[in-house]
């Protein structure tokens, strides 16, 4: 609450956080077409990692985070994936099912 009266007072920090919002973004894009993946693939992907992790962790989906990072020499998938809970053992299939 503090901190959002000093960004209302300081208008100079929200600039910079916009900026780099739009530096993030444009990361993202760059990411994006480095790896050559189709934003359907993506998504794809996405479905089918937190399908895999859900068998093992209650996962809360609507703060998992997705993105795709990329510098000179290679492009990561990064997940953020917050697990509410470890599902009992026994609910955890085995490896020969």
């Amino acid at each position: 609450m503090i901190s959002e009266l000093i960004e209302k007072i300081f208008k100079w920090k929200s600039a910079a956080s916009s900026s780099m919002e739009a530096k993030r973004r444009l990361k993202l894009v760059i990411a994006h077409d480095r790896a050559g993946l189709s934003p359907e693939a993506i998504e794809s992907m996405r479905k089918e990692i937190l399908e895999v992790v859900s068998r093992y962790v209650d996962i809360d989906t609507e703060e998992s985070e997705f993105a795709l990072e990329s510098d000179r020499q290679m492009t990561a998938l990064i997940a953020n994936l917050p697990i509410r809970r470890v599902k009992p053992t026994e609910q955890i299939p085995s490896l020969s099912d």
